[in-house]
């Protein structure tokens, strides 16, 4: 006879992205599959799981939770203890319970390779379905509208299930059940095209092709996605991308381009194992890739540069759009210059209408803007450019909890705001630019619901340093009790320690374009001694005036007007920057530099690439903040070149570093006619090794190992490389980022980290540096 095995019961809580992504309904399964009896169900920002049975089958589900758990969830905590057995005789889903506390929100991700497979498939229900989803995919953030997360509290409450797909949601060994997005041809949303004045002009699968038909023939069709709208064309054709870039007011700013397959990927841009990975994962954000000179895709969709943003198709309204239209799409922002995206049908019909000639609407409405997100692969590692659809929500850890919940209002560019408590810090999507009045209505209404969802309800506001940017008034408007400014570079420094799990303290690197110091002057070149409570600077560029001051960012000559007016007599090297300008208006700069009106100083890398750049004869105006940095790296390539001295002075104890030799030095070489491509790759290693060099010596002196590189520069992929190697081959350990970008977005992810270990200082008495 044999023996039974005693019954046990044990209680297992998981915390993480655990709701949203199919987790109850992968514990049922797992469950079942052991014979294990019980329950599952979401509280707040866990999953809270009741098993009993023999001690062997609970001993197995523990080890295989972690490992089956579904794709796109992440567990950051699993704790188990013994239970009372209740003698259950099945295993269930109980209905999901509210708690205090914040709770994650799961973002929205790709379609799934069963769903992509059941959408093709002729002899299926949801053949071509435009809103095909299961557990394991689909729009998540863009659609909740309250946690806990069921189908009631989303904006798909609007479609009541047919039998057939009650039937799946309610079956417990259906990759549906539960699957809070699932819908059909038959209940779910609906699906037309639309002219400029929003009178219907197709429906349903004629809809897409038509669509399809007007892309193929150089037509620009407004698109409702998940996040928000795309404005599409035929990336094949220079006269419809040329369109799209009048229309749209985006003279020469790199457009994305939406392909099929990852084969039509590759016939546009090199694909390395690493960019296949990013490119078919769960986020699916725009991937630069290094461009194909023979590919079909026009010329205007990245003029002078190298890259080209590439991505897969997301939804399977993508899916099916690009098949009608049988060629690569750009797929940009559906926005006019510096607004947010919009995500409403007569939104996008009242801001759009002047740019598309027609409208592929939907009618699941979208709660949340998101952008997609871009990724640049440096050494193989992801580099986010912009953290948006695929990441944003998640939350980032902070080393040091913070005491209180606070805000961080983040920058005026690239603007992001994080809101933290605890440990758990939850930055927004990517913002944009805070400049007018429906970026700052965008801003409102993304923290409002920020708030809302995760239950923080801040005490303490952290700001920039800039007594003039938008953010800093918006945090002096939000009446808390405190507010906490925090200098530029020292958050970009604090974002890279913070998402490492460090506090410092670590020799810090900020290579940008302007952040406001702390003794009033522009900084944007900063090798400093920090930790996430203090800093002390000991290096920089030498401050050069900045004509104009942030007119600066779009016309590369000022810059090198500034650094001419530091060296008068190299006037001839720096001729080629000056070929294209007004004889006027450059004699109006001159008389600024001359009498120190309007002309800031400034320590800024991101200036000094402008003005290489200009005297170079690369480019002396520029259409977007970067687009003479990014001509100039293109350039430079991955070309070898033996490295230059820039000199470095000790004034005080402060290191300055002094390129003005190295411009006059180059400059003469470009206008002898030397090679543009030889010179960019010189100015680079020159950047290079000085920063580098002073870097190592600023880490010796100060007895430190760890140093942490940050800062809008570093997106540059030489920069960062050559940097990081040079670092690392004197010795030291070097941070990059990884979780979030080196740019202005992950400012106010910084800032919250800087006040979280200043609050708890403060209670602690024990502040470093």
């Amino acid at each position: 006879m044999t023996a039974v095995a005693p019954t046990s019961a044990r209680f297992v809580r998981v915390t993480g992205v655990v709701q949203g992504v199919g987790f109850r309904p992968f514990i049922h399964r797992l469950a079942v599959r052991l014979g294990l009896a019980g329950w599952v169900r979401n509280v707040a920002g866990t999953v809270e799981i009741h098993v009993e049975g023999p001690r062997g089958a609970l001993d197995a589900f523990e080890r295989l939770l972690p490992v089956e758990a579904p794709p796109v969830s992440r567990i950051d905590a699993l704790r188990s203890t013994a239970a009372d057995v209740q003698g259950t005789a099945t295993f269930t889903i109980a209905e999901s319970t509210d708690a205090g506390g914040n709770r994650p929100v799961p973002p929205d991700v790709a379609i799934c390779a069963a769903c992509e497979r059941e959408l093709h498939d002729a002899d299926g229900r949801r053949y071509r379905h435009p809103f095909i989803t299961c557990t394991d995919c689909g729009p998540r953030y863009t659609v909740i509208d309250a946690l806990p997360y069921d189908r009631e509290r989303t904006s798909m409450a609007a479609f009541p299930m047919c039998a057939s797909c009650r039937a799946e949601y309610e079956a417990p060994g259906d990759r549906r059940f539960h699957a809070e997005t699932v819908a059909c041809n038959d209940c779910g949303p609906q699906l037309w095209l639309a002219d400029t004045d929003a009178r219907e002009m197709a429906r349903g699968p004629a809809a897409i092709r038509d669509a399809g038909n007007l892309l193929a023939v150089g037509r620009i069709v407004a698109v409702r996605g998940v996040g928000g709208f795309h404005l599409a064309c035929d990336a094949t054709s220079q006269a419809a991308v040329q369109r799209l870039r009048a229309r749209k007011a985006r003279d020469a700013k790199p457009l994305a381009v939406m392909v099929a397959t990852l084969d039509d990927a590759r016939a546009i841009g090199i694909v390395s194992r690493a960019a296949e990975r990013l490119l078919q994962g769960p986020e699916r954000p725009i991937v630069l890739l290094p461009r194909r000179p023979q590919s079909r895709v026009a010329p205007s969709v990245a003029p002078n540069i190298g890259e080209i943003g590439v991505m897969l198709p997301y939804t399977p309204l993508h899916h099916l759009l690009l098949e009608a239209a049988r060629t690569p799409l750009v797929m940009t922002s559906g926005n006019r210059s510096d607004e947010p995206i919009a995500i409403g049908n007569a939104e996008a019909v009242e801001r759009l209408g002047a740019i598309a000639d027609c409208f592929l609407l939907h009618d699941r409405e979208i709660l949340s803007r998101v952008d997609d997100s871009v990724v640049r692969l440096v050494d193989d590692e992801p580099v986010l450019l912009r953290r948006s659809r695929g990441y944003a929500p998640l939350p980032v850890r902070l080393p040091v909890a913070a005491p209180v919940p606070l805000v961080a209002v983040g920058p005026h560019l690239k603007n992001t705001f994080t809101l933290a408590a605890g440990d758990a810090a939850f930055m927004s999507p990517h913002i944009g630019d805070l400049e007018g009045m429906e970026a700052f209505t965008h801003y409102h209404a993304a923290l409002r619901r920020y708030r809302d969802l995760f239950r923080i309800d801040p005490q303490v506001a952290v700001r920039d340093l800039h007594p003039g940017y938008l953010s800093t008034r918006i945090a002096a408007e939000m009446g808390l009790p405190r507010i906490i400014a925090v200098q530029h570079h020292h958050a970009h420094v604090a974002a890279v320690l913070a998402e490492h799990g460090e506090a410092g303290p670590a020799v810090g690197i900020a290579l940008d374009g302007t952040g406001y110091g702390d003794d009033g002057r522009i900084w944007g070149a900063e090798v400093m001694v920090a930790s996430l409570t203090g800093y002390r600077r000991k290096a920089h560029l030498r401050y050069a005036p900045l004509p104009g001051g942030d007119t600066g960012a779009r016309e590369p000559w000022r810059a090198a007007a500034g650094y001419l007016s530091l060296a008068p007599s190299a006037a001839g090297a720096m001729a080629l920057a000056f070929e294209r300008i007004a004889p006027q208006l450059r004699a109006v700069v001159t008389r600024q530099l001359e009498r120190n009106i309007n002309a800031p100083p400034a320590s800024s890398m991101g200036r000094l690439f402008d003005a290489a750049a200009a005297i170079l004869g690369v480019r002396s105006r520029a259409s977007f903040e970067g687009q003479a940095a990014m001509e100039l790296e293109t350039l430079a390539g991955t070309r070898p070149v033996a490295a230059s001295g820039m000199a470095v002075r000790d004034e005080d104890g402060m290191l300055v570093i002094d390129p003005v030799p190295t411009l006059v030095s180059l400059g003469e070489r470009a206008v002898r006619g030397d090679d543009r491509c030889q010179l960019a790759a010189e100015f680079h290693e020159s950047i290079v090794n000085v920063v580098a060099r002073v870097g190592a010596r600023v880490a010796l002196e100060a007895g430190l190992r760890t140093v942490a590189l940050g800062g809008g520069s570093f997106q540059n992929a030489r920069l960062l490389r050559g940097v990081r190697y040079r670092l690392e081959e004197a010795g030291l350990r070097v941070l990059v980022p990884r979780q979030l970008g080196p740019n202005d977005g992950a400012i106010s992810y910084g800032q919250a980290a800087i006040a979280a270990a200043v609050l708890a200082a403060e209670r602690t008495g024990i502040v470093t540096p």
